[in-house]
């Protein structure tokens, strides 16, 4: 009895799939019995096909079966029987289908090959002693690293699909006796309810997670090592995986992350508390320098020292532009020479940012244009800008915002702008989290992680920032 007419489904695969050029099949008939392989030969890998698959169809004694197939002849790791309708989607996701003219059952199995690359060092979170190695694109190798750190009967690994034309994966993973539950139902149903026609980068998704979209502050957490992704999923967050990203998100997220870096973890933890009192220094330099030096300098000049407001006044004299002209040509110039730098290829980017910024600095000094200390100012701020990188995009848009205040009113500007961006930080919160945990509201227990950082063995108990299940991290 035939069930398939095995040419003509082939045909019409190849017409659903818009006559693609890595469409590929392969036959092998016996007697009365055909046997039919289709596959994309992009995605798969040629010589495991044929060693694994076609080798042992040729060389089976024997009448076939479906369950001679699966059970007998196919030694793959992934072999499951599949339904009619889902034919096209398994082979869009690299795997092999079976189709025969003996049987209605069809055979998936996975043989799937992409090009990937090792798992190396990230550039944007390098270590000098800890693990070096980071997230890659391939979606199962960021799971296994995972997995390599967190052997867990309780690690969840749930697999989405978004975006109605890529189909790309993505995976939530956490730990079910940590991680809240209604944060863990809460990120499910954002992902799922997410309508995008492609899902290129985890980033696409981001936008869909935060809770409050149009905010200017950052609410996702991201990372690029596993070993930064496990410790954040120990305390209680999900992870978010995406095919084809080396970015793992995490949620909640809480602003005290961005000042935690994997090095403090892994050296003295009063080095680690000092070098964290000079990102929070840095931050405030990066947000208020320009501002503060142009209000100084419109506003109130009177309460400089006599000797450093006879400097700018020398170094001022005869400019054709105002101070907040001034301010704002070099904060552009150096935006500028930050953008050429990003897109030039790296043996070029290093020299033209370098050289741009000497040349165009000193000839612009020389040239009358702008002043000495306008230009340290600003480069100040954009060098302690990069103390929290993970916060860059931010500090710049909040850099502008206080250079504006500080050039149109004052320092009582600069003063009401804090105290907006304060009480705005104070009511933002990440699914349950208060933005600025453990400080507002104040949760002593958890501050022994937070500016101030206390050694491993202190921190027996899991943040309660993000309201974890259990307690202690070595309650059972």
């Amino acid at each position: 009895m035939s069930y398939f007419n095995v040419e003509e489904k082939i045909e019409e695969l190849r017409g659903e799939l818009n006559e693609s050029v890595d469409f590929a099949h392969r036959f092998y008939k016996k007697d009365d019995q055909t046997i039919a392989l289709v596959f994309l030969k992009s995605i798969t890998d040629q010589a495991l096909l044929a060693s694994g698959i076609y080798y042992p169809i040729q060389t089976f004694e024997g009448k076939y079966s479906i369950e001679n197939l699966t059970e007998q002849i196919l030694k793959c790791a992934d072999v499951k029987e599949i339904k009619e309708n889902e034919i096209v989607d398994q082979i869009l996701d690299g795997k092999i289908i079976i189709l025969t003219n003996f049987s209605q059952k069809l055979i998936s199995v996975d043989l799937l090959k992409f090009p990937t690359r090792q798992p190396t060092e990230p550039p944007t979170s390098p270590v000098i002693q800890g693990p070096r190695e980071g997230f890659v694109e391939d979606i199962q190798t960021n799971i296994t690293l995972i997995r390599r750190r967190l052997k867990s009967k309780n690690l969840v690994v749930k697999n989405l699909k978004v975006g109605s034309e890529s189909q790309t994966k993505v995976v939530v993973t956490y730990l079910s006796d940590v991680a809240n539950d209604e944060v863990v139902k809460k990120v499910i149903k954002k992902i799922q309810a997410i309508e995008i026609d492609g899902v290129v980068d985890s980033y696409y998704i981001l936008s869909f997670l935060q809770e409050h979209p149009d905010s200017l502050f950052k609410q996702v957490g991201n990372a690029e090592k596993p070993d930064i992704v496990a410790s954040k999923i120990l305390e209680g967050k999900v992870a978010i995986l995406v095919d084809n990203s080396p970015i793992v998100l995490t949620v909640p997220f809480a602003i005290i992350e961005d000042l935690q870096n994997s090095n403090d973890y892994y050296t003295n933890h009063h080095y680690s508390s000092i070098i964290r009192i000079i990102r929070v220094f840095g931050l405030l330099v990066a947000v208020l320098a320009p501002g503060f030096y142009l209000a100084l300098q419109l506003f109130h000049y009177n309460i400089m020292p006599l000797n450093f407001l006879i400097t700018i006044a020398d170094t001022t004299l005869g400019l054709p532009f105002t101070p907040f002209l001034e301010i704002i040509f070099i904060f552009l110039l150096f935006q500028i020479l930050y953008e050429v730098s990003l897109r030039l290829p790296s043996y070029l980017g290093l020299a033209t940012s370098v050289v741009g910024a000497l040349i165009l600095g000193d000839t612009g000094v020389k040239a009358g244009l702008i002043s000495p200390p306008g230009v340290i100012i600003v480069a100040l701020a954009k060098i302690a800008l990069y103390t929290i990188p993970e916060q860059s995009s931010q500090i710049t848009v909040l850099q502008i915002i206080f250079l504006i205040l500080g050039g149109s009113l004052g320092l009582m500007g600069m003063i009401a702008g804090m105290v907006y961006f304060v009480n705005y930080l104070n009511k933002l919160d990440s699914y349950g989290t208060p933005y600025l945990a453990p400080y507002s509201p104040r949760i002593p227990k958890d501050l022994k992680d937070a500016i101030f950082t206390s050694s491993i063995t202190e921190m027996e108990e899991l943040p309660k920032t993000y309201s974890p299940k259990k307690e202690k991290r070595n309650e059972r």
